[in-house]
């Protein structure tokens, strides 16, 4: 069944964080006096029902244990207290699914962390067991504060058609755009904690948890988030990113706007477009954007095979009759770091500026699944992102930038990095690779 839940719209100077709505009109109550409408799934952490809550407690040597509502939903808001022990990790699924097709049943689909960590990442949004962040909160540190540790947090959630929005105690934390999964249960999840026995018996308990599934037009959050969005339509823009000033750099169908390096033209081998993908399937030389590009922001998803080595580069000049480094410029490195061990922590690593400056601590969901690069360039200022986390950021044309070039090896090509604008390149390393939903907005 597909369902759809209110939120409460309290302003959120108002909110506490134990603060539910008096008004219960459309609202269904998810706990009740029983767990006869709930079902675990997977792991075998205790759930418990005591004083109109459910606790759920952790065990030695379990997988993630999921308490799981019997019914699906699919547009709704919803809203739910909790307190989680500050040791803990734990999350809310929404959307998601159990399938003996699928990893032998295992929980998988979209989460509203709950995170007490350091890491500071409660209302973002996990793919449990499918592509890992989808919004963690890195670019959100308001919504990093919101979560209070040892105290009761209330959370809200709006997952309309394929958006969803989540608030923590009044504070917006997550503005999704995805449409892979269109409905499914809710469910509450105790980490699993290994054989960690100082992690025994800790508790995350949920209460005043209610849905709502019609009349949402009534009762959604009024206003814009005032966040970033991070939409997963494929190879296509959203209605904010188009007010943005977004556009897409591939159509999803043609390889229109993109040529060969050496030439006017696409190559006549080597690059297809094809399966809603621009792909890399044999020799055909790197191919370029017909445009270029200076301020921008620069999004595109990929997908390497086993033993992959290629890159994204920027501010090449593409200009091949009269620039003998026609094809050189700054490289976000793209290579599966598990079939080359040796270039972990290095410049040579995935999220790198290739021989210039090594990744930190690079998110890299692996050979066989899509990444997400984002290359974020303002001025001087360049950021790179792997899979909504920064690797790094470094500042061109200065005195240190220098010193970085000279000592790699672009230290012949003159004025290495510092051009104002360039085209966006997609390298033919000798590897098979995938890129899809590659967008860009100019700043």
């Amino acid at each position: 069944m597909i369902r759809k839940v209110l939120l409460i719209l309290v302003p959120a100077f108002m909110l506490t964080s134990c603060q539910v709505n008096e008004n219960n009109e459309g609202w269904t109550d998810l706990i009740g006096d029983n767990l006869d409408n709930w079902e675990q799934l997977n792991g075998k952490a205790e759930y418990r029902l005591a004083d109109g809550a459910i606790e759920g407690v952790s065990v030695l040597d379990s997988p993630n244990s999921f308490l799981c509502t019997k019914e699906d939903y699919g547009d709704f808001i919803l809203e739910f207290d909790v307190l989680v022990d500050p040791v803990m990790n734990s999350g809310v699924q929404i959307r998601s699914e159990s399938k003996l097709s699928y990893m032998n049943g295992r929980v998988h689909g979209y989460q509203l962390e709950l995170d007490p960590s350091d890491r500071a990442w409660s209302g973002g949004i996990y793919d449990e067991a499918r592509r890992m962040w989808l919004y963690p909160l890195d670019r959100n540190p308001d919504g990093q504060k919101a979560f209070v540790n040892n105290e009761w947090n209330h959370f809200r959630v709006e997952a309309i058609g394929n958006s969803i929005k989540t608030w923590c105690n009044g504070v917006p934390c997550a503005n999704l755009v995805d449409d892979m999964t269109a409905e499914g249960f809710i469910g509450l999840q105790v980490h699993s904690i290994g054989g960690d026995t100082s992690k025994t018996g800790k508790k995350v308990i949920w209460k005043n948890m209610r849905i709502m599934t019609s009349d949402l037009d009534k009762h959604l959050t009024p206003g814009d988030m005032n966040i970033p969005q991070n939409s997963y339509l494929v190879n296509a823009l959203s209605k904010k990113e188009k007010e943005e000033g977004w556009e897409l750099l591939f159509d999803g169908e043609s390889a229109a706007g993109w040529r060969a390096t050496g030439s006017d033209s696409f190559p006549e081998k080597g690059w297809l477009a094809e399966d809603g993908q621009l792909k890399r399937v044999d020799a055909g030389g790197d191919i370029i954007t017909e445009d270029q590009y200076g301020d921008f922001e620069l999004i595109l998803d990929f997908r390497y095979v086993k033993g992959s080595n290629s890159g994204i580069k920027y501010f090449i000049s593409g200009d091949y009759e009269n620039d003998p480094h026609y094809n050189i410029g700054c490289e976000f490195q793209v290579v599966d770091r598990r079939a080359f061990p040796d270039v972990a922590g290095t410049s040579h690593s995935i999220g790198a500026l290739y021989d210039l400056i090594a990744p930190e601590s690079p998110r890299d969901n692996g050979p066989g699944k899509w990444n997400r690069a984002r290359i974020v360039v303002q001025g001087r200022h360049v950021e790179h992102w792997l899979n909504n986390q920064m690797t790094l950021e470094y500042e061109r044309r200065t005195g240190k930038w220098k010193e970085i070039v000279a000592d790699s090896k672009f230290k012949d090509v003159p004025g290495f990095g510092e051009d104002a604008k360039g085209h966006i390149l997609l390298q033919d390393h000798g590897s098979e690779i995938a890129y899809r939903t590659i967008k860009i907005r100019e700043l």
